[in-house]
C-alpha cells in the first residue's frame, strides 16, 4: 500500500490528530493521558457530535450526492481494528471504540460483516446473540450510528433445515434489536452459470425473503463481478446435458426478474460491477454468433432502483494486468467516476451507501484501516452533483 501514503502524505499522523494523540503518545508506552484520549466511553455517555468531514468545504456549490444520514461504511473495511486486542495497543480497538471513531469522522450508518470481535473487548468474543445485540444497539445509540444491514448468516440448506431455519430467526431478532431495516450476506445465491439453479436460486430466496417480510426485515444479496457474467440458458448442451451458450442475459438480471420484488433485494458493490464491466464483453449466441454487451451498473440500478437499497461505495485504480481491470484503493482516490454513477441512480435519500475497502487493513500498518475510512468519509461528503 505504498503508492496510497504516497498519495496521501501524513497517514499516521493524520489518524493520530483525529484521536487527539501525539506521536510520542501514539508511539511509546501508553501514559493514563493518552489512554483517556482514545478509550472507550462508559455506558450511557451522550452521543458523540459528527464533525464536519476534513477537507470539505462548508459552502461548496452543487446538490449533495450523498445526504449526511446516509454516509456508512461496511465494519469489513476496518476488521482489524474491531478484532484486535485493546489491551495490545492505544488504537481504538472492539465494536465499542470502533463506533465511537467512526462518529467522529462523521459516519452515521453501519454495515456489519458479523458480530465478532477480540475477546478482551467490552462485551466479549461474540455478540452474536440476544444479550449482544442489545449491548451494540446501546453502543450505536450512544455515538448517534444507526446499523442498516449485515453480511450475516443465510442457510445453506434448500429445503431448509430446521437448525437452519431457526438460525436465520435468530439473526432475524438480532437484526431488529439492532434497528435495521435490512438483513443479508456477501455471497450469490449461487456459484452456478445455468438457468435451472438460478431458478432453484430463486425459490430459495423468495421463501426466504417471505420470512424476512413477517419479521420486519428486507433480506438482501451481495454481489462480486461473476454475479453478472452471461447465464448458460440454451444452444447445445454439453456432456452432461446442459446448455453451452446465451441468450445474452445477465445471471443476476435473469434474478431480478423470478423473484418477487417484494421480497428480495440487491446490493450492488459498485467497484465489481466495474470489474464485470471490464471482464464480461462479449457472449456467444445460441446460434453461436459471437455478440458484445457492455455492462452498465448504474443503468441496471435505475431499471430496477428500488431492488437496490444498499451499495457498496469502493473505488478503484486502472490495472488492465490484472484480470480485473482494476487495483483496489480507499473511496474517491480512484477512478471511478461516483459523481456520475449516483447523478444517473439518484434517489438520493433512498440508497445507503457503505464505504468498503476490502484491503484496508495492513499487517505494517495497525492506523491504515481507520486512516482509509476517514478518507473514504472525506470522498464521499465532498460528492456533488455538477
Amino acid at each position: 500500500m505504498n503508492d496510497i501514503h504516497a498519495t496521501d502524505h501524513g497517514t499516521d499522523d493524520q489518524l493520530r490528530r483525529s484521536l487527539g494523540i501525539g506521536r510520542r503518545g501514539f508511539l511509546g508506552t501508553c501514559t493514563a493521558v493518552a489512554a483517556g484520549a482514545i478509550a472507550a466511553p462508559v455506558l450511557g455517555a451522550a452521543p458523540v457530535q459528527a464533525a464536519p468531514a476534513a477537507g470539505t468545504p462548508g459552502k461548496a456549490k452543487g446538490h449533495l450526492l450523498v445526504p449526511e444520514d446516509k454516509r456508512g461504511i461496511i465494519l469489513y473495511t476496518v476488521r482489524d481494528a474491531t478484532g484486535r486486542d485493546p489491551l495490545s495497543t492505544h488504537l481504538p480497538s472492539g465494536f465499542r471504540a470502533v463506533f465511537e471513531q467512526l462518529a467522529r469522522f462523521g459516519y452515521r450508518q453501519v454495515e456489519f460483516a458479523g458480530y465478532g470481535q477480540h475477546r478482551n473487548a467490552p462485551g466479549g468474543a461474540s455478540l452474536e446473540s440476544v444479550e449482544g445485540a442489545r449491548l451494540l444497539r446501546r453502543w450505536l445509540d450512544d455515538y448517534g450510528l444507526r446499523a442498516q444491514g449485515n453480511h450475516g448468516f443465510i442457510p445453506p440448506s434448500w429445503p431448509l433445515t430446521t437448525a437452519d431455519l431457526d438460525t436465520f430467526k435468530k439473526h432475524l431478532e438480532i437484526a431488529n434489536i439492532l434497528g435495521m431495516d435490512h438483513m443479508g450476506t456477501g455471497g450469490d445465491p449461487t456459484g452456478s452459470s445455468y438457468r435451472a439453479d438460478w431458478d432453484v436460486a430463486a425459490d430459495k430466496w423468495n421463501a426466504m425473503g417471505e420470512i424476512a417480510r413477517r419479521a420486519g426485515i428486507k433480506l438482501y444479496t451481495h454481489n462480486h463481478d461473476a454475479a453478472y457474467g452471461f447465464l448458460l440458458d440454451g444452444g447445445p448442451l454439453d456432456a452432461q446435458g446442459r446448455p453451452t451458450r446465451s441468450s445474452g442475459i445477465r445471471k443476476l438480471e435473469y434474478f431480478l426478474s423470478v423473484t418477487d420484488p417484494k421480497l428480495v433485494w440487491l446490493e450492488m458493490d459498485i467497484y465489481w460491477a466495474h470489474v464485470a464491466q471490464y471482464k464480461f464483453r462479449t457472449y456467444t449466441d445460441h446460434d453461436g454468433s459471437t455478440r458484445q454487451n457492455i455492462f452498465d451498473p448504474a443503468g441496471l440500478v435505475t431499471r430496477h432502483h428500488k431492488r437496490y437499497p444498499l451499495f457498496h461505495a469502493k473505488d478503484g485504480v486502472i490495472n488492465t494486468t490484472n484480470g480485473q481491470g482494476y487495483d483496489m484503493v480507499p473511496f474517491g482516490t480512484g477512478v471511478i467516476d461516483y459523481t456520475t454513477f449516483f447523478s444517473r441512480v439518484g434517489h438520493r435519500n433512498y440508497h445507503n451507501p457503505m464505504v468498503e475497502q476490502d484491503n484496508a487493513p495492513s499487517s505494517t500498518d495497525p492506523a491504515q484501516s481507520l486512516e482509509h475510512a476517514r478518507i473514504g468519509y472525506k470522498n464521499m461528503a465532498a460528492l456533488r452533483r455538477k
